[in-house]
């Protein structure tokens, strides 16, 4: 089926949400016949709650990450993404702030105990001069797709059991992914994959995944799974001297897991005239570009969890 996606008008009354119309996604969405799953019809408003302005740029320590604590532990509850142990939250000390990681769980099929995590950090750079760097590629992009992830695996379990780590102070040096790898949650060594998602949204057509150099295995699988994908998906940038550019191997949170030997894709987008700058908003999204990158990033999550069994 071909949904409607709901374009939100956000209210400034902290994370009051009025939609304002229901749009199909675009005539060249409708040229391409791409179908979408029911778990994304929330994507687009999921992404504008979290890139508002209310939101303050979700710096750790501050009142917008609090409320996007809020809004992202309600949207797990109401996903049916349970907790590990008591809590969703679990809080550690920064240099400048008390930052809190959001963790939770939705079982897999198999006996055997084995997990895939998908990490995406949702905080940003907060309040600067008196200007909202709303980070609505960063991240708010990689969590607003993972919960969009967590409502198709609800409905359709992985094999392996997934965590969904929405993990705060990344901009800080990865420290919301290196306290989760620090004291883990889970076994470590019953980690089969790290996904990790950051900046996905504005592809312009080009989708990175990250991460095969290190465990070749991963590579024809993310080939046969992206061959009809919507959006061209090109692997790299996980190398010294690469062609294309940067090695990203140890650029976002990913790199804890890989420095602790867990295999990771990550997926990413080459840099943009909005990177942190407060131009990154939620109006600066092509949500055809957006829908057919979690749609294909959902795709490849699939065919690694086959694959990896």
């Amino acid at each position: 089926m071909r949904l409607r996606f709901v374009v939100p008008a956000v209210m400034r009354t902290g994370l009051a949400v009025a939609v304002a119309a229901a749009t199909t996604l675009t005539a060249e969405a409708a040229a391409q016949d791409i179908e979408y799953p029911a778990s994304f019809d929330r994507l687009l408003q999921d992404l504008s709650v979290l890139a508002h302005d209310s939101m303050e740029g979700r710096a750790p320590g501050t009142p917008g990450s609090a409320r996007a604590r809020v809004f992202l532990i309600e949207s797990l509850k109401s996903i049916g993404a349970a907790p590990i142990g008591e809590s969703y939250e679990h809080g550690f000390e920064t240099a400048n702030a008390r930052a809190v990681n959001i963790i939770a769980t939705v079982p897999g099929r198999d006996a055997t105990k084995r997990y895939i995590v998908l990490t995406a950090h949702y905080d940003h750079q907060g309040v600067r001069g008196g200007v909202v760097f709303n980070g609505a590629d960063d991240n708010a992009s990689g969590v607003a797709a993972a919960l969009a992830i967590a409502r198709d695996v609800v409905a359709s379990p992985l094999g392996a059991t997934l965590v969904i780590a929405l993990v705060d102070a990344e901009e800080e040096g990865l420290l919301g992914a290196k306290e989760f790898v620090a004291q883990p949650p889970i076994p470590l060594g019953q980690i089969a994959l790290n996904v990790n998602l950051d900046m996905v949204s504005r592809t312009a057509g080009l989708l990175w995944a990250v991460g095969a150099h290190h465990t070749p295995a991963l590579r024809p699988v993310i080939e046969e799974a992206t061959a009809n994908a919507p959006v061209t998906v090109r692997q790299g940038h996980d190398r010294a001297g690469a062609p294309e550019g940067a090695n990203w191997t140890n650029s976002s949170d990913h790199a804890p897991f890989h420095q602790a030997g867990i295999p990771f894709v990550y997926f990413g987008v080459e840099d943009h005239a909005d990177y942190h700058r407060p131009t990154d908003d939620f109006e600066n999204i092509d949500p055809v570009e957006y829908v057919a990158s979690v749609r294909t990033i959902l795709t490849v999550m699939r065919a690694l969890d086959e694959a990896l069994r």
